[in-house]
């Protein structure tokens, strides 16, 4: 996969506390993205530690055009609309980096 190295990324991690409810919570998350120009870098569980510890299940990387882009979708309404559904679903620490 050939990633453009200009934007910004966000990088969530994730400790699931209901497989059930994140699924729908992740089935949700892909509408918001659209209107910010966001794309889905990568998705998936957490294999192997290599340094260090982490009690995180999951990971998501979404690159977006731009910081400023990632802070409109967060504060967006249809993310918003979102957060209650995943904080239920787990653990979520998510950082924004700009590249």
């Amino acid at each position: 996969m050939d990633i453009p190295l200009t934007g910004a990324c966000l990088i969530g991690r994730i400790r699931v506390k209901d497989a059930e409810k994140w699924a729908t919570y992740c089935s949700l998350v892909p509408a918001t993205l659209t209107a910010w120009g966001a794309a889905l870098v990568s998705r998936g569980a957490f294999p192997l530690v290599l340094s260090g510890t982490s009690d995180e299940t999951d990971m998501v990387v979404i690159r977006f055009p731009d910081i400023h882009a990632i802070d409109g979708w967060f504060r967006s309404a249809a993310y918003q609309a979102l957060i209650p559904n995943r904080d239920a679903a787990a653990d979520v620490v998510i950082v924004a980096y700009g590249v």
